[in-house]
C-alpha cells in the first residue's frame, strides 16, 4: 500500500515526491558523485521537505541504493525488450554494443554509474557496493547466456571478455576519445562473435544442422547512467 502525506488522503503526493527525489539524485549522483551531494541539496532541488525525504529514505545511502537499483532496472528492461523482439543472440549482442556506443558519444556522458558508485563505496559489504555487484553478476550471466545460444563452448570466457570490453570502452569514452572507444568496442564485439559463431557452425556441421546468418540490430538506451543525465 502506498504511504500518504498527512492530511492528503492519497498516495499521489508522496509518490511524486519520491520520484522527484530519485530523479534529482540520479542526475546529481551521476554528474558530481554520491559523497559530494548532501541531503540538504537533494531536498532543495527536489522541492520536498526533510520530513518527506526521511519518510521515503532512511539516509542518503539508502537513496543511493535506490538510485543504483533504478539504473539496474532500466538496463534489465531495455535488454529485455530486445529479447522480446525475438532477435537472435548475435543481434541482441550487437544491439547492446551499438547502444553503448550511442551512450558513450552522448552529451553529459561521464562514464559508468555502476563503476563510479563502486569506486565511492569500495567496502564489499556496503549496500551500495553490493547493489553494483548484483547488477554486474546479472549482466555477466545475461551476456554469457547469449553467447551460449550461439555455442556453449567457451561461452563463459566470451561473456567475461564482452563485459571487460564494455568496461574499458565506457571508461575510455569518458577519459579519451569517445569515437575511438566506440569503434574499438564494436570491433571487439565483432571479433568475439566471429570466433564464437565459427565454433557454432563447426558444431552444426558435425551434427548436420544449419543456421541462418543473424541480422544486425540496434537499440537505444542500454545505459549505465541515469535517464536524463
Amino acid at each position: 500500500m502506498t504511504r500518504t502525506e498527512a492530511g492528503t488522503g492519497t498516495g499521489k503526493r508522496v509518490s511524486e515526491a519520491r520520484e522527484r527525489l530519485l530523479r534529482t539524485a540520479g542526475q546529481l549522483f551521476y554528474t558530481e558523485g554520491i559523497h559530494t551531494v548532501g541531503v540538504d541539496r537533494l531536498v532543495a532541488e527536489s522541492k520536498v521537505t526533510n520530513a518527506t525525504f526521511y519518510r521515503h529514505f532512511r539516509s542518503k545511502e539508502d537513496l543511493a541504493v535506490a538510485y543504483i537499483a533504478s539504473v539496474d532496472h532500466a538496463v534489465r528492461a531495455q535488454i529485455g525488450s530486445l529479447s522480446a523482439a525475438d532477435l537472435p543472440a548475435e543481434g541482441i549482442l550487437r544491439g547492446i554494443g551499438a547502444s553503448l556506443v550511442e551512450q558513450i558519444g552522448s552529451p553529459g556522458y561521464r562514464g559508468c554509474a555502476f563503476l563510479h558508485a563502486a569506486a565511492e563505496f569500495p567496502d564489499p559489504g556496503h549496500p551500495v557496493h553490493r547493489a553494483v555487484v548484483a547488477h554486474r553478476e546479472w549482466f555477466l550471466r545475461t551476456i554469457t547466456g547469449l553467447f551460449a545460444e550461439i555455442t556453449v563452448a567457451q561461452a563463459e570466457h566470451a561473456g567475461r571478455h564482452f563485459v571487460m570490453l564494455r568496461d574499458g570502452a565506457m571508461s575510455a569514452g569518458y577519459l579519451g576519445d569517445p569515437v575511438l572507444a566506440g569503434e574499438t568496442l564494436l570491433r571487439g564485439i565483432e571479433g568475439l562473435l566471429r570466433i564464437h559463431t565459427a565454433r557454432g557452425l563447426d558444431e552444426d556441421a558435425a551434427s548436420g544442422s544449419h543456421r541462418a546468418p543473424a541480422p544486425a540490430a540496434t537499440v537505444s538506451g542500454i545505459e549505465c547512467s541515469p535517464s536524463g543525465s
